[in-house]
């Protein structure tokens, strides 16, 4: 890339002339951020869904199963519209650093590892468990106050005054409440996902012997759809566990106490109540993150 900054899509923009002079895994990085919190603002509804039909207890669901739609009218009718996008700062904040976290130690992952190679099946796998478990492990504690500000029965004033509550009342150990449940969630729904990606990915671009450059961002949210749907129901019981853990920590204290409690009380159902806000939630998101981030990536002459 010349000092004039013209690519394959002609002249960039002044915005993209600074990013190109940043290292590469800061390129990744950014590019990841900025995919991640476009998806983030506009799928949060989702994610409230996800957590409030998680968090009812036998006592709320009656006779008749409670649903997405009822869910939804009763935030709106309680709670206002503005209501689904409660949480929304610990999502930002867990979002911008955590997803630019996953790309920025992907990418330099896959530069040493793979050095230029595509991916196999397998190592796609176990890249995309490695980048979401450093990514999971440095935001735990924003994901635990996520959960709680989602959920509608905490109330904190700020971000701050969260982390501090939770480390006076539960110690260090509650600001990373529900991590192993977390990680055996996210390591292998980033690595099935990537996986499932990559291949389908390769598969349909291998297909076709000359492809219209406006297609490849529609080709990459397709397979970030049909990889993200796999991968979510896979992993949608750790995400039950890991939530009944963060909303109740004296209750559910250890994943095996939790799954036994779980199962007691809804049955096997109820390692897929959310199923539904949540597959459509990191599906689209995932999707959506990936296709930015691809053509991001693509405008600085990188390839993820």
């Amino acid at each position: 890339m010349t000092r004039g900054f013209v690519s394959s899509r002609g002249t960039e923009p002044e915005g993209w002339r600074v990013m190109f002079e940043l290292h590469p895994v800061i390129k990744a990085f950014l590019c990841g951020s900025i995919s991640g919190t476009c998806s983030t603002l506009l799928f949060q509804p989702l994610d409230l869904l996800k957590t409030r039909l998680q968090a009812l207890q036998p006592s709320d669901l009656g006779p008749r199963r409670v649903g997405m739609l009822a869910v939804f009218l009763k935030v709106v009718r309680t709670e206002s519209l503005l209501g689904l996008w409660k949480g929304m700062s610990p999502s930002i904040v867990r979002c911008v650093p955590g997803v630019g976290i996953y790309f920025g130690t992907l990418y330099s992952s896959k530069q040493y590892f793979l050095r230029g190679h595509p991916p196999t099946a397998l190592e796609s796998v176990i890249l995309g468990m490695g980048s979401r478990s450093v990514a999971g492990v440095c935001m735990s504690p924003i994901t635990v106050i996520k959960t709680r500000y989602e959920s509608g029965t905490y109330s904190y004033e700020s971000i701050y005054a969260a982390l501090r509550s939770i480390y006076c009342s539960e110690g260090h150990r509650g600001l990373f409440r529900g991590l192993t449940a977390t990680l055996l969630r996210d390591a292998p729904f980033s690595g099935l996902y990537l996986m499932f990606y990559s291949q389908t990915r390769t598969a349909v671009l291998h297909g076709t012997a000359q492809l219209d450059a406006a297609l490849i961002p529609l080709i990459n949210f397709s397979c970030g759809i049909f990889a993200g749907v796999l991968a979510s129901l896979v992993t949608q019981p750790a995400d039950v566990i890991k939530t009944h853990m963060q909303l109740s920590p004296v209750k559910f204290q250890w994943i095996g106490q939790a799954a036994t409690l779980i199962f007691k009380n809804h049955g096997l159902r109820g390692f897929f109540h959310g199923s539904v806000p949540r597959a459509l939630r990191r599906t689209l998101m995932a999707a959506m993150a990936w296709t930015v981030y691809e053509e991001m990536m693509a405008r600085m002459g990188l390839k993820s």
